[in-house]
């Protein structure tokens, strides 16, 4: 079945939050010390509108994690030398090692998304882009990386709520600027090309997940929980033996 963008737009609220987050983000924690001892590698990509929540649910998601094996890479426009190689180069560059995990606030989307809608990249290059996208996901896929796409949508009107939010908390105006106007003034053309890109890259081995944002809380749970399931689906959950040199050194010096 098609993704339709519609489905997700309820904002119903989550119960015990603070009891659920708590439970999910010690069961990520185990799933990031697996992929630790395991040699594993993760690519967490998150797409979707502006005020949207991303970046919340990045942190509720990292919270627990050991910060010397995931790296968050923020995806804004690119720089002169990135825009001198094709528009992948800086996220090859950005790909996790063994044991790590990278989380990609934006990514390679933004070919068939903002430049698309904004003019940024000619109709032929974000045409192509579909299956170079497809073929750069099924590449990681084969080579043992897990690969979890996040979309978190929102209505319009909730994102007008957040955005006049900011404007009023001296504190969070520097999350807004004139380009979140400017995108929302072509939110038509946005949601085609969102579906466009929801139909042409939910594949058997990178589908999308869509989560509701318009209620924080339950966005958070919902995205926290498809992403640990996806995953764990992906690495050994056995925590590993105890050393027996170890054991017999602990022994010696803690008795």
């Amino acid at each position: 079945m098609p993704i339709d963008l519609s489905d997700y737009e309820a904002g119903e609220p989550v119960k015990h939050y603070k009891k659920a987050l708590k439970k999910l983000q010690e069961r990520l924690s185990h799933i990031h010390y697996a992929h630790i001892v395991h040699k594993r590698r993760a690519i967490i990509a998150f797409e979707g509108w502006d005020a949207a929540g991303k970046g919340g649910i990045i942190q509720r998601l990292t919270a627990e994690w050991d910060p010397r094996y995931f790296e968050v890479w923020p995806i804004s426009a690119p720089t002169p030398e990135e825009l001198a190689h094709h528009y992948l180069w800086r996220f090859w560059r950005r790909l996790p090692a063994q044991h790590n995990i990278a989380i990609f606030d934006r990514s390679w989307y933004g070919r068939v998304l903002v430049e698309r809608v904004e003019g940024f990249a000619k109709e032929a290059e974000w045409q192509r882009a579909y299956d170079e996208i497809n073929d750069f996901e099924a590449q990681q896929v084969a080579t043992g990386t897990t690969l979890v796409k996040v979309f978190v949508h929102v209505t319009q009107d909730t994102q007008d709520q957040r955005l006049r939010d900011r404007l009023a908390h001296p504190w969070k105006r520097w999350k807004t600027g004139l380009e979140d106007y400017r995108n929302r003034a072509k939110r038509p053309e946005y949601l085609e090309a969102m579906a466009e890109m929801l139909a042409r890259t939910d594949t058997k081995h990178a589908p999308w997940i869509v989560v509701d944002g318009n209620d924080k809380k339950a966005a958070r749970i919902a995205a926290l929980t498809a992403i640990a399931d996806r995953l764990e689906a992906h690495v050994p959950m056995d925590p590993p033996e105890l050393d027996p040199a170890v054991a017999k050194a602990a022994k010696k010096a803690l008795g």
